[in-house]
């Protein structure tokens, strides 16, 4: 997996919030920052979705244990939003959410949002501009940190039973015959 410092969203930022939401630190820009087509007018937006093979895809992963005075839980969002003619983004439209992650499910190594770069849905337009929003409700976090990126390649693996924060390979007693 190859990070690029352009499509990252946020590197180990906290969430230590109380009940509310909180955007990304980057918003990735998907415009063509110099040549033609100009981006100002809207055109000019990087493809990197649908259609590509491989499509971009998302790693939210936790880099800090969430702990919670209450029964905290944290969904991630999905936002893109047009270029409003000077540059900057637009009105944000929610494309995705994630599931409801518990408290017990955000533990170090967490995978989030496991998801490829989707296409817009219905009715919203071709994004310039991308962010992630994190909604944080139950309880106040009292720590926990989230790394965010797009990547070309995830590390993706089965995991151990239930538990998404540890990857593991083959459960015990498969033998793979060479």
């Amino acid at each position: 997996m190859i990070l690029d410092n352009l499509l990252t969203f946020d590197l180990a930022v906290s969430l230590a919030i109380p009940v509310g939401t909180q955007v990304s630190t980057n918003t990735i820009d998907l415009g063509v920052v110099s040549g033609i087509p100009s981006s100002a007018s809207g055109g000019g937006a990087r493809d990197i979705g649908i259609g590509d093979d491989p499509a971009m895809k998302f790693v939210v992963q936790v880099t800090t244990a969430f702990t919670s005075g209450g029964a905290a839980t944290l969904s991630v969002a999905l936002q893109g939003a047009v270029d409003n003619g000077s540059g900057a983004p637009a009105a944000f439209s929610t494309w995705y959410t994630s599931p409801i992650y518990t408290l017990a499910q955000l533990a170090l190594g967490a995978a989030l949002f496991d998801m490829d770069m989707p296409r817009p849905p219905q009715g919203i337009a071709i994004p310039r501009f991308l962010r992630l929003s994190y909604a944080v409700a139950g309880a106040t976090v009292t720590a926990g940190n989230i790394s965010s990126y797009l990547v070309l390649d995830r590390d993706d693996q089965i995991y151990q039973s239930t538990n998404n924060a540890v990857m593991g390979g083959y459960p015990a007693g498969i033998t793979v015959a060479n």
